[in-house]
């Protein structure tokens, strides 16, 4: 099996398997590395905002997206309580991808990554990383498959993190443990069929201590996720013994949000609530390693404002812009060359993402406070267009298109 590559992707999710495809169809040699097997459910809220359909036509997996994904989302609710306030989401500047839709993590990994083993790109999952050595312009990866004894060592002058956030990559320094807190976001996703949602509606949840979001993800599937305070969840089963936390999390969201208990009164939900957590949001692209971040490796807004995938996309496709932008001469992938690139990188990144992840904190602190949450509902009733206007400067209508890069 071949060891020698251009470039070395760890993570196959939509970040890097988008990385895959662009890289790969330039020419590239790439290793996507994967230690799950797919499909695999996710604890993810699964939206993909119109600014990215484009950029999932130019992967070449638009037509697949359009058949198997959920309503167009033309309208976003926020729901507390009893009060239900209803707003127009914008309308997407590409007038051929309008509006967002909703597609299981589990169909959207599967396109993507088998469009990067389509286009050239050697895909080895389930394969683990166990180290990582070397530096810029001549990295080693020692991988392992999961099911069997084999295992490779890898060699790429370039190495691109698109693991996500729940666990260091092998060539991070092993973070220090840190203690449990109160305040640690604690995160749930569930699938219901069956389910009583308006087509087209985005609910965003608001409850004491947390917050979350319904969408329909396709066919009959119902998609519900949130995040909640760890002292909260522990006060809730404390309060209702016996229950799983997933379960524990369900009774409250149906006995607090009447949006929720509306939506599934008559749904059955399909398997086990899925758990993850703490949330870790916070800004990780131009590390002092210069591994190159994409994804939630680079940074990870809180998901109330449902742009993960967005943020994952689009930072994928931002970097292999860098990396593929004409140069003089032939690329060599030297160390001097990547260092520029990762610091271009990493300030085109902050310019794209910062402020909308700024928007997603301050709304999740606020959707989480009922002292604050609840004048921010009153206000959307009154004028609804600032809802719009949130979802306006939450990245939902910013593409990066092929006409907007140089990107083949």
């Amino acid at each position: 099996m071949r060891t020698e590559f251009d470039a070395i992707i760890v993570g196959a999710g939509p970040a890097g398997a988008a990385a895959a495809i662009l890289l790969a169809r330039a020419g590239w040699s790439v290793a996507l590395v994967e230690k799950q097997r797919f499909p695999r459910r996710k604890v993810c809220g699964e939206c993909m905002a119109a600014s990215n359909l484009p950029l999932l036509a130019a992967l070449g997996i638009g037509d697949a997206f359009e058949t198997a994904a959920g309503p167009a989302l033309r309208h976003v609710a926020l729901m507390q309580g009893m009060r239900t306030v209803v707003a127009d989401l914008p309308a997407n500047a590409d007038k051929s991808h309008l509006w967002g839709r909703a597609l299981a993590r589990e169909t959207l990994d599967m396109l993507l990554v088998e469009q990067a083993r389509m286009v050239g790109a050697t895909v080895l999952q389930p394969w683990s990383v166990k180290r990582i050595q070397g530096s810029v312009g001549a990295w080693q990866c020692d991988v392992r498959a999961t099911d069997c004894a084999h295992a490779l060592n890898l060699r790429a002058p370039l190495l691109i993190d698109a693991h996500g956030s729940w666990e260091p990559l092998a060539a991070d320094r092993a973070p220090r443990r840190l203690p449990r807190s109160g305040s640690d976001l604690l995160a749930f996703k569930a699938n219901f069929h069956g389910a009583q949602l308006t087509p087209g509606v985005l609910p965003v949840l608001m409850f004491e201590g947390g917050y979350g979001g319904m969408v329909t993800a396709g066919g009959d599937l119902t998609t519900v996720a949130g995040c909640i305070r760890r002292d909260r969840l522990e006060a809730l089963r404390a309060a209702g013994p016996g229950l799983s936390a997933g379960d524990t999390f369900e009774a409250m969201l149906r006995r607090e949000c009447a949006g929720v208990r509306h939506a599934l009164r008559s749904a059955a939900r399909e398997g086990p609530w899925l758990a993850a957590g703490p949330l870790a949001p916070g800004i990780r692209v131009g590390i002092a390693d210069r591994i190159l971040r994409i994804g939630n490796a680079a940074g990870e807004a809180h998901p109330i404002i449902g742009e993960g995938m967005s943020m994952a996309l689009q930072s994928a496709w931002l970097l292999c812009e860098h990396l593929l932008s004409p140069q003089p001469g032939q690329i060599t992938l030297s160390a001097a060359w990547q260092t520029r690139i990762a610091r271009e990188y990493a300030t085109d990144w902050r310019r794209r993402f910062q402020t909308r992840m700024r928007l997603a904190s301050l709304f999740a602190h606020a959707a989480m406070r009922p002292a604050l949450s609840a004048p921010l509902l009153t206000m959307a009733q009154h004028w609804p267009g600032l809802l719009t206007w949130g979802a306006i400067h939450g990245g939902k209508t910013r593409p990066i298109t092929p006409t907007e890069r140089t990107i083949p």
